[in-house]
């Protein structure tokens, strides 16, 4: 399913957060769409980032640079909560050949939606748009490696890492 791009909602992050936090308690688990969204707003992206916990390792204050990120992107996949508003709740982006291999740069879901599948349905979205003929990596801070051993993915040691200067 795609969704028309909209621009972030004039509520803020903060009823987003409490309508998780409602949802959370709930004993059923709320609709979430799936979907590409190329042009997706960089202020709905930087929310996510600092609402998700990447916001520490990304440039949020950085507004040119989180467009360049956000337009340099071959893969960019949004969750939204099937509501009224539909907020965004989590992202995957990704640098990918269509062909090889897809590197996911970002996979960031709201602190208040961890742990109801948002990151492993955008994971799985991303391997559906993907093709079973195209690889997925990543590089995972600390606190999420057990997270994607749970979903499946090998963990690689033989990675290298240049650093950025900026």
């Amino acid at each position: 399913m795609v969704l028309e791009h909209r621009p972030p909602s004039k509520q803020g992050p903060f009823k987003v957060a409490a309508l998780w936090c409602t949802l959370a308690g709930m004993t059923t688990r709320p609709k979430v769409l799936y979907a590409s969204e190329p042009a997706l707003d960089a202020a709905e992206f930087r929310r996510v980032l600092v609402e998700s916990g990447l916001g520490v390792t990304r440039p949020v204050d950085d507004d040119l640079r989180l467009k360049a990120m956000l337009a340099n992107a071959d893969l960019m996949l949004t969750a939204r909560l099937a509501a009224p508003d539909k907020p965004l709740i989590g992202l995957a982006r990704g640098i990918t050949d269509f062909s090889w291999v897809c590197y996911i740069s970002e996979l960031a879901v709201c602190k208040s939606a961890q742990g109801l599948g948002i990151g492993k349905g955008l994971l799985d979205e991303a391997r559906r748009q993907l093709g079973p003929s195209v690889a997925m990596s990543l590089i995972s801070v600390p606190d999420a490696v057990g997270f994607y051993e749970r979903i499946g993915m090998t963990r690689m040691a033989d990675a290298f890492w240049f650093g950025r200067e900026r």
